[in-house]
C-alpha cells in the first residue's frame, strides 16, 4: 500500500507536492508615475529589461520615477490626407485644379 491514498481527493485541483525548498525567482519592483501623479508599482524578474513608459490600468502613460519619457526616432508622424496630397502636387496646381473644378460646376449648373 501507499503512503498517501488519493481516496475522496479532487483531481487536478490540488498538487500533492509541498513548496519546502522551493526559491521564487529573484524579482524587483519599479515604480511610475503618469502625469497627472497617479502612481503604479509593476514586478519584474531581476534580469527583465526595465522599460521607461508603462501604460496604466486607467490607459495613461507612465513615467518610470527619476526617469524621463524617451523621444522615440522610431515613431512615425501620422500622415494626413492633406499631407499625402501635397506629396503629389504643389499648392499652386492644386489651386489651379480648384478653379477648373469650379469653373466646371458653374458651367454645369448655369444652364
Amino acid at each position: 500500500m501507499s503512503d498517501r491514498s488519493l481516496r475522496g481527493m479532487r483531481l487536478g485541483s490540488q498538487s500533492m507536492e509541498t513548496e519546502a525548498g522551493v526559491e521564487p525567482a529573484p524579482r524587483q519592483r519599479v515604480e511610475y508615475r503618469t502625469a497627472d501623479g497617479e502612481k503604479v508599482v509593476v514586478t519584474f524578474a531581476a534580469e527583465a529589461e526595465i522599460p521607461p513608459v508603462w501604460v496604466s490600468k486607467s490607459g495613461k502613460e507612465a513615467v518610470i520615477v527619476n526617469g524621463e519619457k524617451p523621444e522615440n526616432p522610431n515613431e512615425k508622424h501620422q500622415r494626413t490626407h492633406w499631407d499625402m496630397l501635397l506629396e503629389r502636387r504643389s499648392v499652386d496646381e492644386l489651386e489651379e485644379i480648384l478653379q477648373q473644378r469650379i469653373e466646371y460646376y458653374r458651367e454645369k449648373h448655369a444652364i
